[in-house]
């Protein structure tokens, strides 16, 4: 059984010049120890169809689907209270921007400490306890000391590691990865995609990597799904996407790639990709 199952997810926004569809007809699966990426230009709909799967979009979004199921429990059935227990204990996110996410009001010790108050209901010297092993385990110095310190205070880096102490504090079954290297630079974004695939092994969880990276991909991935529109254009494991694409779409993707580059100008998906539609 899948740990997350979705079909024909649809998703749309009220705008004043009527519904915009965001994502429409995605279907995707991922399981227990695999690493599921999700590709595709800015706009493609990505970021949209996991916050659908965690039930955090705002109230103008209306999320429909024939499935949308987390171990084998159906998301969309649930009351706001169920869906509450499960989301940031079983299937975490790490989000795009952590500086951003992190509120500058509160220590990153008490934003940590809150998760484990209210999933796992420890005491404040167990909480304690456990936010000090996970700052330890996401490679945060003096971890004790960094408890008591504001986002303000701490790098890029170290809030993005804050962030993924807050998503794996409750050790879920589902981890997604939303961007996690943003903005971060060569030598940071190596140590937070290394730390991402240890504690993959380690406690053999699903992860779903968004990203525009394709280097990324071929690095962490075992499948990829491949996203235009709010479309799926193709999905294939990693070797068959970079070795035998099907899509058009996939194709101009690999093609922009600076690495691909065969004259002196690196031409623009657009002028590659002429749209074929989307597949199920």
């Amino acid at each position: 059984m899948a740990l997350l199952e979705i079909e024909n997810l649809v998703v749309e926004f009220q705008t004043a010049s009527g519904p915009f569809r965001a994502v429409n007809g995605v279907s995707m699966k991922v399981h227990e120890g695999e690493v599921l990426a999700i590709v595709g230009e800015s706009g493609s709909g990505k970021s949209v169809s996991m916050l659908a799967a965690m039930g955090l979009l705002p109230w103008t979004a209306k999320v429909t689907a024939d499935k949308l199921a987390f171990n084998g429990r159906d998301l969309l059935g649930m009351s706001a209270n169920e869906r509450r227990k499960i989301i940031g204990k079983d299937i975490s996110m790490i989000f795009q921007e952590p500086v951003a996410s992190l509120n500058p009001c509160f220590t990153v010790g008490f934003q940590i400490e809150e998760v484990l108050r209210i999933h796992l209901g420890l005491d404040k010297a167990g909480r304690r306890k456990r936010a000090i092993e996970l700052f330890e385990a996401v490679g945060i110095p003096d971890p004790a000391e960094r408890l008591g310190h504001y986002p303000h205070q701490m790098s890029g880096g170290q809030c993005q590691r804050v962030m993924i102490a807050i998503a794996i504090a409750c050790n879920p079954k589902l981890l997604i990865a939303d961007e996690p290297t943003t903005a971060l630079d060569v030598t940071i974004q190596k140590q937070i995609l290394d730390l991402l695939m240890k504690l993959q092994a380690e406690h053999n969880m699903g992860l779903i990597m968004i990203t525009h990276n394709m280097g990324v991909v071929a690095e962490t991935a075992d499948r990829v799904v491949v996203q235009y529109k709010g479309r799926k254009m193709e999905e294939a494991d990693v070797l068959t996407l970079f070795e035998n694409p099907k899509s058009n779409y996939t194709r101009a993707l690999l093609a922009a790639l600076p690495d691909n580059a065969t004259g002196d100008r690196l031409p623009t998906i657009s002028e590659l990709f002429v749209d074929e539609g989307a597949v199920q």
